[in-house]
């Protein structure tokens, strides 16, 4: 089949003999009533008669244009019944079929006129041209006729009425090609006007012909693929039919017989020659064409099919002719194309019969597919490991080692259908080999049960995988393959509590961690039924089976651990690793199951073990899973609360009176105290602590204690750090407690007052350590002061909680500015100036992440209103030097201060720039250099502020006039240290504030000029000297941006300055439609309105207005000069770069032709040059600076490279998210009363 040569679109098929195949469904005779065998001689074989020819059957010309007039009535009938879907399509067909054998000529102009009204084009092809012309000259002239206004066609319109059209289009001529499998197709005029006709189409530069004609093509291939197909298995039939007859004796072989079989095997071998010779022709003239072509849509058509060819006629198709199509598209730009590959492979790869054809394939695209598993489309690479699974199931040898590794550190992704198609590979790798059990034998349980050997298999896995926190996403991972499995809890406990069998090796201790860990998973999987945290978008729906499940598993996993978990504690009760994770199970049980199950003495003998670890263990993991434990079991519902409750309170009655007994001759002691007596009052109070978080002590009175306490280190100075922290994390227990009583109403007035007085002492003392020499103790102070101010700010009295009123708290001047004094001097620092800093990068990351909820902790006083706003400008003017470790963190602060006043957010911003310069000024003095490292920072921090206002200038109008107001006072503000005539001392902060010009609307550029000029002398505005640049370069932004509300200005000295902003070249050009599509302008008689307010508002003084005064040297000499044009002034000994308004477009050379610009060359209409394979359409902007844009915009964009392995994201380990700043800031921002819409700009 391969073997035939390339047809064009203009093709006529030769034939070797005139015999037809016959059945009982065929046509008899030609729709004219002539024999097909006379049909086909006088056809002369060629594909299409002659016009003459085309006359002579039936009603000949004539009755073609007679018919025209209801063509098109006939033409809409046919596509409005595919539309409608698939119900009537027998019947259309049929009807088709009639007129066909009626006049042939009209049929398959009905049908040529069908396919053209299918890719949306208006035109018809009437019977004169289906006559005298050929089918390029068809196209061409449909193509003139074509809408190229709209780019949408049927396969693309959006809507229900054109989501089923594909489907029914592609079963229209399946049914079609069914329908006249018989007899039509091989009358040498139907398929190959058809063929012809969609072969020309796909080549034509209007995609929607292109697509629409390579479904088509592709849908009819199919369908010719069926019929191959069926011929195939006719004459192996007739084959075997005609051995059987030969074989007989003589004396009962019927010899007539011999001769129909003959001659029936003859003609079925001429059908499968012609058929082939159709399904070359598509194949030659489209296929091998269009699998390359530059839409990603049609590159997905052509190898979804071939996929289905090879799976659908394998002695013909499947071999390395055509898979090797498949293995090149695997590298295509577009994730659905390579989608389409990898569910073709599923296809063949899944019957293991097809196997041995495979393997060359297999060994040649093998690295490939593996690759495709890292794949940035997380459904390609979900397909990528189900085609390795499908591999490996067919044959074990194909995969090395290494590739299955590169799998199975998928089950820890973050992304769950990729972790769960990674678990159904692992588990088909390592937990296929299953012990069988004999049948009618009974179930082996515990170290006898056949997962034995799987669970530890599952354990070593876990180990060597090196990711040991992460044990719940391997659980989630195996869950749907393997729940069974995972689910044996009794084998667990039994390799946990009994001891070896004889041969068998003993489980490490490193491997019963990881066992215990293991199954504490497992129990919270069956318990909660929902992947762990990251997995998963949200609470799903239980159906009732799950719901079921779940009730069972809870019920079976109590009645086990209630009597399995006491044991087990008390045999690892020294291992604080592992009693933590033992002592979680609980917190899933179902509790009624202690008194129903009779297990009240299993209970009892866990609180004594849970007594018996507190008293044992100081560790600060260990004794708040003892919290949890108790708090679990202690739930008023369940008759067993008396029973736990009465041992909770026994515990914390001994701790607090040790603790009491301990702490008081620990300070009486004072200097005289050892370590031993420290040690105890230490381990007293972490478990005290532990207990508080999850208990209500406030019976026992601990804050005396702890205040005593904390007073005492105050005065000595030398009392240790952990006991200080501790106490200090105690005592704020005790006050959230106090404060939860409060809030629910069931506290008298008394306990309110003594409520504030603790509160407020205990602040001041917070306070008064943030002075301490020890590090984790300020830390300390400091995150509980933040949580306090927070909880008690004015929004606590919100949501009907005013009998709260006197408990708000708001912090003076002097905390705040130690609160702010703290960031500064232990957030913003270099990672090499950390007195702690080290070369192991796990401790870097952990104390920049202590450094970022600290961080977090203040910014969030700032959103709440508890501290000033404009404290705030200390944290802002860090975004650039401090951006990698928390641009986040103050990006979003800045966008949440925002949405509170914009007024009061913009004079921040502009306070933070003000606070820069004048540092720049003391460290560098009045005679700096604009070119300066330290300048072009404070200019590039302006710039990326400018970017966070976004594009709507309306929203914005008011922030930014009074942005550029308190920037104009600023520069002012102070005198020339040269004396009179100088500029002012501040006068360079213009050039940093003009990079906030383009935000500002054109009617406000000429208001805020007026207002500047009311800071500026006749002299000032002659000056042209370089110390005086930034004020010619700011009046020019404010003045020739007229037009355009979205450019930055930048001076011609700062521009050449600025080592940062000129990094990288960007072409400055930008398409009109570019322009128009991030302009935003206001209504009419809004502009007027707000210009008449703003020159109300302004007294000019009597000033001559400077003239504004263009360089003659910066004119362009090849462009004309318009009124708007306004000139920069340009700089000695410099070439000067002309301001270039975004009305007015240089040309630029061929080789800097911008992505925008071959857009709008590339996409203007349908037409579209298939110029060079598999070219991805990316929208991109050819603006100089829209990449800026991200900035202040949250544009998800995705660079696409070749292969798509090399620009991958690794997902190969689960790390904590250290930086996320959606568990950092609350979205329930309250607007504060006194919060007021500016109308108009004054200043």
């Amino acid at each position: 089949m391969i073997a035939a040569p390339e047809l064009p679109s203009e093709f006529a098929f030769t034939q070797d003999t005139d015999t037809r195949f016959s059945s009982d469904t065929d046509f008899s005779e030609d729709p004219d009533g002539r024999s097909t065998t006379s049909a086909k001689g006088k056809g002369g074989k060629k594909g299409k008669r002659g016009a003459g020819e085309k006359g002579k059957g039936g009603k000949g010309a004539g009755r073609i244009n007679g018919h025209h007039q209801e063509n098109g009535m006939e033409n809409m009938m046919l596509f409005e019944v595919v539309k409608l879907g698939r119900s009537a399509m027998q019947s259309v067909v049929d009807d088709w079929i009639e007129s066909y054998k009626h006049d042939r000529d009209v049929a398959l102009l009905d049908l040529i006129n069908f396919f053209i009204q299918c890719s949306g084009c208006k035109g018809v092809v009437s019977g004169e041209m289906f006559r005298n012309m050929q089918n390029s000259e068809i196209i061409r002239r449909m193509t003139e006729e074509f809408d190229e206004d709209s780019g949408d066609y049927p396969l693309t319109i959006a809507g229900p009425q054109w989501k089923k059209f594909k489907t029914s289009f592609c079963e229209f001529i399946a049914v079609l090609v069914r329908q006249c499998q018989y007899s039509i197709i091989y009358d040498e005029y139907m398929m190959d006007t058809v063929i012809s006709l969609l072969t020309g189409l796909s080549d034509s530069q209007v995609r929607a012909f292109r697509h629409t004609s390579t479904l088509a093509a592709m849908k009819l291939m199919t369908a010719l693929v069926n019929v191959a197909l069926n011929l195939s298995i006719n004459m192996d039939n007739t084959q075997r039919q005609y051995e059987a007859e030969r074989n007989k004796i003589v004396a009962k072989r019927a010899n007539d017989r011999l001769e129909l079989l003959l001659q029936k095997r003859k003609e079925l071998q001429e059908n499968q020659d012609e058929i082939e010779n159709m399904m070359n022709a598509i194949f030659k003239g489209v296929f091998v064409h269009r699998y390359r072509d530059s839409i990603a849509e049609i590159r997905a058509i052509c190898i979804e099919e071939i996929g289905v060819w090879m799976k659908l006629y394998s002695d013909a198709f499947l071999n390395d002719s055509y898979l090797k199509y498949v293995g090149w598209t695997m590298h295509d730009k577009q994730g659905e194309v390579r989608l389409k590959c990898l569910t073709a492979l599923q296809g063949l790869y899944y019957n293991r019969e097809l196997n041995a054809r495979l393997e060359l394939f297999t060994s040649r695209f093998k690295d490939r597919i593996v690759s495709m598993t890292l794949d940035k489309e997380y459904d390609v690479a979900v397909q990528a490991i189900r085609l390795l699974t499908l591999v490996l199931n067919s044959t074990d040898e194909v995969l090395t080692p290494e590739d299955c590794e590169s799998v199975y550190h998928l089950v820890y992704s973050a992304h769950r259908p990729v972790a769960i198609a990674a678990g159904e590979f692992l588990f088909k790798k390592l937990f296929s080999q299953r012990e069988p059990e004999e049948e009618g034998a009974p179930k082996r349980r515990g170290r006898q049960s056949p997962n034995v050997n799987l669970i530890k298999t599952t354990v070593f896995f876990f180990l060597e995988s090196e990711l040991h926190e992460h044990a719940a996403y391997l659980v989630d991972s195996l869950w749907e393959c393997g729940a069974e499995l995972l689910k044996d809890w009794e084998c667990m406990i039994s390799l946990l509590l009994d001891d070896p069998l004889p041969g068998e090796e003993a489980l490490t201790d490193r491997q019963e961690t990881a066992l215990i860990e293991i199954m504490l998973c497992t129990v919270r999987q069956a318990a909660e039924c929902h992947p762990p945290v990251g997995r998963g978008s949200g609470k799903r729906v239980m159906t009732a089976k799950e719901k079921k499940t779940q009730l069972d598993d809870r019920t079976r996993m109590t009645e086990l651990f209630a009597v399995a978990l006491p044991p087990l504690l008390a045999k690892y009760a020294v291992d604080a690793e592992k009693v933590t994770n033992l002592l979680q199970l609980p917190q899933f049980f179902d509790l009624e199951i202690y008194t129903t199950g009779r297990l009240e003495k299993h209970l009892e003998s866990l609180l004594r073990q849970i007594r018996e670890i507190v008293e044992k263990h100081t560790d600060t993991e260990v004794l708040e899973s003892c919290s949890k434990t108790y708090y679990a079991l202690c739930n008023e519902e369940f008759t067993i609360f008396n029973r736990v409750d009465i041992a909770r309170s026994q515990l914390l009655d001994e701790l607090v009176d040790k603790f009491n007994r301990l702490l008081e001759d620990f300070l009486q002691e004072g200097e005289d105290a050892d370590e031993d007596d420290a040690y105890q009052v230490l381990s007293t109070l972490k478990r005290i602590t532990a207990f508080h978080n999850a208990h209500d002590l406030s019976g026992w009175d601990l804050f005396t204690s702890n205040f005593k306490l904390l007073n005492t280190g105050i005065e000595n100075g030398d009392m240790p750090e952990q006991i200080v922290i501790h106490s200090l994390q105690c005592t704020h227990y005790v006050i959230l407690w106090n404060l939860a009583k409060s809030s629910e109403g069931s506290s008298k007035k008394d306990d309110m007052v003594t409520l504030r007085k603790q509160m407020r002492a205990f602040c001041m003392m917070c306070q008064r350590y943030l002075t301490n020499v020890n590090t984790a103790v300020k830390e300390q102070a400091f995150t509980i002061l933040c949580d306090l101010l927070l909880i008690f700010s004015h929004q606590m009295v919100s949501g009907g909680r005013e009998h709260l009123e006197p408990l708000v708290y708001s912090p003076e001047d002097s905390l705040q500015s130690e609160l702010l004094s703290f960031i500064l001097n232990h957030v913003f620092i270099d990672q090499d100036d950390d007195i702690n800093s080290t070369d192991d990068e796990a401790v870097k990351i952990e104390a920049l992440h202590k450094r970022r909820n600290l961080l977090a902790a203040y910014c969030k006083l700032i959103i709440y209103c508890v501290v000033e706003m404009k404290t705030g400008a200390d944290i802002f003017k860090q975004y650039m030097r401090y951006y990698n470790d928390y641009g986040d963190i103050i990006k979003e602060t800045m966008s949440k201060t925002r949405q509170i006043d914009k007024i009061q957010c913009a004079k921040t911003l502009i306070l933070s720039l003000q606070q820069l310069f004048n540092e720049m000024l003391s460290e560098l003095g009045h005679g700096f250099d604009r070119s300066s490292s330290a300048f072009c920072g404070i200019k590039e921090l302006a710039r990326r502020f400018s970017l966070t206002f976004g594009l709507d200038q309306v929203k914005t109008r008011d922030a930014i006039a009074m942005l550029h107001k308190d920037g104009i006072e600023f520069a002012f503000k102070e005198p020339s240290p040269q004396g009179e005539g100088g500029p002012p001392l501040h006068l360079a902060f213009l050039d940093i504030l003009s990079e906030f010009s383009s935000k500002l609307m054109r009617q406000d550029k000429r208001t805020v000029h007026m207002y500047l000029e009311r800071f500026m002398t006749f002299q000032m505005a002659l000056q042209r000297e370089d110390c005086w640049l930034p004020l010619i370069s700011y009046r020019n932004s404010l003045q020739a941006g007229g037009d355009d509300d979205t450019m930055s200005v930048m001076s011609g000295y700062s521009s050449r300055g600025s080592s940062i902003r000129s990094k990288k070249a960007k072409p400055s050009s930008i398409s009109s439609a570019g322009t128009s599509a991030v302009k935003r302008k206001l209504p009419e008689g809004t502009s007027s309105s707000s210009s008449e307010v703003w020159q109300q508002s302004l007294q000019t003084p009597v000033m001559m207005p400077s003239p504004h005064l263009t360089s003659t040297a910066m004119r362009d000499p090849k462009r004309g000069r318009d009124d708007s044009y306004m000139g920069v002034y340009a700089l000695p000994h410099e070439q000067p770069q002309p301001h270039q308004h975004p009305q007015h477009h240089q040309q630029m050379p061929q080789h800097h032709q911008t992505p925008m610009e071959y857009k709008s060359r590339r996409s203007t209409g349908l037409m579209e040059e298939d110029e060079e394979p598999i070219v991805e359409d990316v929208m991109m902007s050819s603006e100089g600076r829209m990449d800026d844009l991200n900035e202040g915009m949250d544009f998800d964009t995705m660079d696409i490279d070749l292969p798509p392995s090399k620009n991958r994201r690794e997902r190969s380990e689960l790390k904590p998210d250290y930086f996320d700043p959606a568990s950092i800031m609350d979205e329930s921002v309250r607007k504060p009363p006194h919060f007021t819409h500016f109308g108009s700009l004054e200043f």
